[in-house]
């Protein structure tokens, strides 16, 4: 018998469904049966890029994919996050409660959990109003988090204005052990366009108060990783690093369809030698920077390995491209999305250019593979700075007084970054960290016995 049913609610967006169904998949080991709920979208996404026939239901057993609308027309642009988050915040509520009923209605267990993303706070009230008990997830760094429920005290210091600006110009460290982190680069400050911006700061100050109808707060992260952030708030509860299984079959909610080739060009590679390049899910360059990067890639003389989403960049000339493909054919390869968690555990992989996202961040550490920075938006920038200035896995792009990063500045800092054997060094004392954290009697073990043990209540 099912130790009992959760509903499973990610903010829409590919790095939060991604750490919220590798939960998904551990709450059915231990007995629960899962909703993971998606809006309809996203839902979408998720059953064309599952694998066809009988492997994808059987890799999915135990977790049941519903659906509910974002509140967004269908031609609308969701990777404004400044949009998304306005029409979710307003229009989801209800048709959340409604799924619940209907849940109920056809017979199924009554939803006794609701484990809900902070960034979906509102989910927290609806749980509350159907007599759902509620545990608080956070997808990205405790540190990032930290940060978010200090904003009373950097107001109150003067530090922010109250619309969320800095006052001052200025870099902050909230505790030792914490990632320095420049006043101008706050998330919510860098998550979109400027006049937007009221609309994600006014989420995270909601969702701040909101969090405290949860009754346990855990995160996909580890203690060694983030001592000082956990020494801060040790309430936020680090169960992490989080995966699905260790021989990567069950799918992890990915947007796009993995592209499995990548896997053997991998195999026919020599140990430590390809760079894999990846930038997420929301990240677009515009076609002078993709060339910067691509031509980059050609001159480091090595293997690489690039993800280039569909919707990664526009404008690029065709004739360009084509060029570029016969001019690193077998030493390059492109693929459109891969799984992520493989490629990073493949021993021929020497180095990953990441836009370092939390997820990605926590990948690279988890397979102690060191890192060149080049972040995008949000907390990404934190994500870097844990990076090279805290853990010293990795270096960070500098780009020109243009803002675009050169192709020089890429071969330089790529080869810097495989020639130094410190960075490998350090990487691998995280990967040994991380893997103890979640071994037999580790702290995120044991963080996420304690909350299995309170989901069963």
């Amino acid at each position: 018998m099912a130790n009992g049913h959760v509903m499973v609610l990610p903010m829409p967006c590919q790095g939060h469904v991604t750490p919220l169904m590798e939960l998904s998949h551990r709450l059915v080991d231990h007995g629960f049966e899962v909703t993971f709920v998606n809006t309809e979208v996203d839902h979408a996404l998720v059953l064309a890029a599952l694998p066809e026939g009988d492997a994808a239901a059987e890799a999915l057993r135990g977790i049941h994919l519903e659906y509910i609308p974002d509140g967004l027309a269908d031609d609308e642009d969701r990777k404004d996050l400044n949009k998304l988050i306005d029409a979710y915040s307003r229009h989801m509520p209800g048709y959340m409660e409604a799924l619940v009923r209907e849940i109920e209605a056809a017979g199924r267990p009554k939803v006794k959990w609701l484990v809900g993303d902070v960034n979906m706070g509102w989910s927290f009230v609806v749980a509350k109003k159907l007599g759902i008990r509620v545990a608080s997830f956070w997808p990205a760094s405790a540190a990032c988090l930290a940060i978010m429920l200090k904003i009373p005290k950097l107001i109150e210091d003067g530090v922010l204005n109250d619309k969320g600006w800095p006052e001052r110009e200025e870099t902050l460290q909230l505790a030792p052990g914490m990632p320095p982190l420049h006043t101008s680069l706050l998330s919510w400050n860098n998550a979109g366009a400027p006049e937007g911006q009221h609309i994600i700061f006014d989420l995270v100050c909601r969702n701040n108060k909101l969090n405290d109808l949860a009754e346990i707060v855990v995160c996909n992260s580890f203690q060694e990783a983030e001592a000082g952030a956990f020494k801060l708030f040790p309430n936020i509860l680090p169960i992490g690093p989080l995966f699905a299984d260790s021989k990567f079959q069950k799918p992890v909610g990915n947007f796009l369809r993995e592209d499995e080739r990548c896997l053997k060009w991998l195999d026919a590679r020599p140990d430590g030698s390809v760079v894999y390049v990846a930038f997420g899910s929301m990240a677009i360059f515009d076609p002078r920077q993709f060339q910067e990067l691509a031509e980059g890639l050609e001159l480091t003389g090595r293997p690489f390995l690039w993800v280039v989403r569909p919707d990664f960049t526009a404008g690029l000339s065709k004739e360009w491209l084509d060029d570029f493909r016969q001019r690193v054919a077998g030493a390059g390869m492109i693929v459109s999305w891969c799984s992520q968690q493989q490629v990073l555990a493949h021993r021929a992989v020497a180095c990953f250019v990441s836009h370092c996202g939390w997820n990605s961040t926590l990948e690279a550490s988890r397979n102690g593979v060191p890192v060149l920075c080049w972040p995008y938006f949000c907390d990404q920038f934190l994500d870097r700075s844990y990076i090279t200035d805290v853990w010293r896995t990795g270096l960070a792009v500098s780009p020109g007084e243009d803002r675009v990063v050169a192709k020089e500045e890429v071969r330089s800092k790529v080869e810097k970054l495989i020639s130094d054997a410190g960075f490998r060094k350090r990487a691998g004392w995280l990967k040994d960290a991380a893997s103890e954290c979640v071994g037999d009697g580790g702290s995120s073990y044991n963080n996420f016995t304690r909350f299995v043990d309170l989901l069963r209540l």
